[in-house]
């Protein structure tokens, strides 16, 4: 039996593999700056010439950028799903919007049943952290605009899905995340226009997704999710249908 040479693993290799864990598991998030080499090479345990090591290879491989005298760098675009004119085009598509909504019910349906099942405590404060800034915009008197809004909106999500313990989900969220953002911004618009009681009902699906999480009720978060995204679309669905309706009045008219 020909038996070959046990190839000793490299310091720099487990220092990669480390790394790429941050990077997967979203501790080290895309665009961020890494700690100073000698602090990283002292939370690693490790000299700075493998921890320099490492770092080389994972520029190589494109997930990590260094600039000449400004650190190193998590790469800004990994991740990125859809870039600006695309974002633009989904925006201004009502079937994109409606193909988007039928995308997050899927997505954060399952983000917020593994979430209700392995949020840790940290987790738990970083969830509630993002509900409340969420729930100060439904405040009455809150000054928050539609786009602040929108963007505590698409943060409290993203908090579910960083909870939800889950790679992929967390990272298509994420590169979902400027997307996330408009759509909700342009939701809501259209919705405080068609329903009195849209803010009243979005602050309390929120609370009831936000309170079966933290409960580890985990079917009952999933389904709050699912209920918010139908809401949505029922209301987004009957202003698109009062447009066409005002839209043939009109015609009638000329």
């Amino acid at each position: 039996m020909e038996v070959g040479q046990i190839r000793q693993r490299r310091l720099s290799d487990d220092i990669v593999s480390q790394l790429e864990a941050m990077i997967l598991e979203g501790t080290l998030k895309a665009g961020e700056r890494l700690p100073a080499e000698r602090q990283l090479a002292e939370r690693f345990g490790v000299s700075r010439p493998s921890l320099r090591e490492a770092i080389q290879k994972l520029v190589a491989r494109g997930l990590l950028v260094s600039r000449q005298g400004g650190g190193n760098y998590v790469a800004a675009q990994l991740g990125s799903t859809f870039s600006d004119p695309l974002l633009q085009l989904l925006e201004d598509n009502p079937d994109a919007q409606r193909d988007l909504l039928e995308f997050r019910h899927t997505l954060e349906g399952s983000c917020a049943y593994y979430a209700a099942l392995r949020a840790t405590p940290v987790d738990h404060e970083r969830l509630r952290s993002a509900y409340e800034s969420l729930q100060a915009c439904y405040a009455e008197g809150s000054k928050a605009t539609r786009v602040e809004e929108g963007a505590a909106d698409a943060r409290f999500h993203l908090a579910i899905a960083e909870a939800s313990h889950n790679a992929v989900l967390l990272h298509t969220i994420r590169g979902l995340f400027d997307l996330l953002k408009h759509n909700v911004v342009t939701n809501i618009g259209g919705m405080y226009l068609q329903r009195g009681e849209t803010r009243e009902r979005l602050r309390e699906q929120h609370r009831a997704l936000f309170e079966a999480i933290i409960e580890r009720r985990a079917e009952e978060a999933r389904d709050c999710s699912s209920r918010h995204i139908d809401y949505v679309q029922e209301v987004l669905d009957e202003a698109q249908q009062e447009v066409k309706r005002l839209a043939r009045a009109q015609r009638r008219g000329l």
